[in-house]
């Protein structure tokens, strides 16, 4: 019942900007921790930003300074601004997101994922 959809993706040269949404629909009292991971061919899925219900934030060392992830609350939506875009940026990115349906009952959602690459 509860979905993410995502959208933002496409393709982008070098030093371009990308933002990303993420919207979480269905059954849901409270929205928590939410993120953006992202897999590349070949590769394991790594995680790229995360925020916390709290609004506190963590980014792979390879985006610190150029990703950018928030949320509106109001909105069930979490946001990633990439900036400043790599060839190695290019990947599949995934939404993933914590929230609780009722008091005390815990679940998690991943998105479908969206494709970011980054070329001439």
């Amino acid at each position: 019942q509860v979905q993410l959809v995502e959208s933002g993706g496409g393709l982008v040269q070098p030093g371009g900007s990308l933002r990303l949404s993420c919207a979480a629909s269905g059954s849901i009292f409270k929205v928590n921790d939410m993120g953006w991971y992202r897999q590349a061919p070949g590769k394991q899925r790594e995680l790229v930003a995360a925020i916390t219900k709290g609004g506190s934030t963590n980014y792979a060392d390879s985006v610190e300074g150029r990703f950018t992830i928030s949320r509106d609350n109001a909105k069930n939506t979490v946001y990633l601004q990439m900036n400043s875009l790599k060839p190695e940026d290019t990947a599949v990115y995934y939404c993933h997101a914590n929230w609780d349906i009722r008091v005390g009952v815990h679940t998690a959602s991943w998105g479908p994922g969206t494709q970011v690459t980054v070329s001439p």
